[in-house]
């Protein structure tokens, strides 16, 4: 099979498609891969090693759309990405399509583009295997993010995360304790942040307690949401409804009660977000103030920390990639549920994917 790894275009992101071991393990299986020229030197790949590895560089982003029959991508397409794709040919990535605009998916449809959105991939047990590691990452990074934030030169209230003796801590609200919202909760802890998670699901909040028996948790409704937010300096929104547009659980007037110069930082808005107040941001421009609330938007987190994200994404992903390229993708799904969830788009037909509303 051919399979083309581009360099992302969209901005700062450092992340690749594929690192130079998974593309050694392609080419050990007698796939031919085609990396982009530089696609991998904001994750430090040079394209030596992609050589080494058994790649043929291209020099052009437009030749690995048109060769590959399996493209491996991070962030989704660009629109003339998406008209550089070939015709029934196979595309991985975080794609997000929930939250992507209607002409995207026309285009996939109308080139009967099968898409695999690697945050749907599905394991026996319920879980997101490769959607896990980045939201690790995300939920790692809250407390270095969230510190700087609450400083007074980034529009914070001019706050210690951890507080000092006879100084009170920081009061963070997490909504949603799954992977990002448990890994925040581990890191606000380690930082000194007094927490407080809102979920829906009790058995969450038993394992979170179980973990972390100081952190005050609470079931989700709007009630708790709106008196949670009130006293909040940081709200970390962290809902994640794979497959479809993540919910607003934070309204504008929500955000209206909150603290003057507090923080939002929605790590849902890659999926649309969790906050009425969100819209993406960029790591250049991290950061707006609306209702007087200094608001975090970023959708690709993990892109500035690529080397890192880059290989433990290889080692959750490189069993379904390699599964699709051995057996092409009409029989990985027909043999892998997992495959077969994740898959968005296909010979024309939408799956697996619900749209309740759309931005780009």
């Amino acid at each position: 099979m051919y399979i083309g790894i581009p360099k992302e275009s969209r901005p700062f992101e450092y992340r690749v498609g594929l690192s130079p071991a998974g593309v050694e393990i392609l080419s050990q299986s007698g796939h031919q891969v085609f990396v982009e020229h530089e696609a991998g030197l904001g994750a430090g790949f040079s394209d030596l090693e992609y050589e080494r590895a058994g790649a043929r560089i291209a020099y052009s982003a437009e030749e690995v759309f048109g060769r590959a029959d399996l493209l491996l991508k991070i962030s989704r397409p660009i629109k003339q990405e998406m008209e550089w794709l070939k015709e029934s040919a196979t595309l991985a990535g975080f794609l997000h399509l929930a939250s992507s605009s209607q002409d995207q998916i026309d285009t996939l449809l109308e080139k009967k583009v099968t898409a695999l959105a690697y945050e749907q991939i599905v394991d026996a047990n319920g879980s997101l295997p490769v959607l896990r590691p980045f939201s690790l990452i995300c939920g790692s990074m809250t407390a270095q993010i969230v510190a700087r934030l609450l400083q007074n030169d980034w529009g914070g209230k001019g706050i210690l995360l951890s507080g000092l003796p006879g100084v009170p801590p920081a009061e963070v609200v997490i909504i949603g304790g799954g992977t990002v919202g448990f890994t925040a909760t581990q890191s606000m802890i380690g930082a000194g942040a007094h927490v407080t998670v809102i979920d829906k699901n009790m058995s969450v909040l038993e394992k979170i307690v179980g973990k972390f028996p100081r952190v005050v948790t609470m079931i989700s409704t709007k009630r708790n949401i709106e008196r949670a937010t009130a006293y909040a300096d940081v709200v970390i929104g962290a809902v994640l409804v794979s497959g479809q547009r993540a919910p607003v659980v934070v309204t504008r007037e929500m955000v209206r009660g909150m603290k003057p110069r507090s923080v939002i930082l929605d790590v849902s808005i890659d999926q649309g977000g969790c906050v009425e107040t969100s819209r993406p941001t960029t790591h250049e421009l991290p950061t707006y103030i609306e209702e007087g609330i200094v608001h975090y938007c970023v959708p690709n987190i993990p892109g500035v920390v690529a080397r890192t994200a880059s290989h433990v994404f290889l080692n959750a992903a490189i069993p379904y990639i390699l599964d699709i390229a051995n057996k092409g993708m009409e029989l990985a799904m027909q043999e892998n549920l997992s495959i077969e969830a994740a898959v968005n788009t296909c010979n024309g037909k939408l799956l697996h994917l619900v749209r309740l509303s759309a931005q780009e």
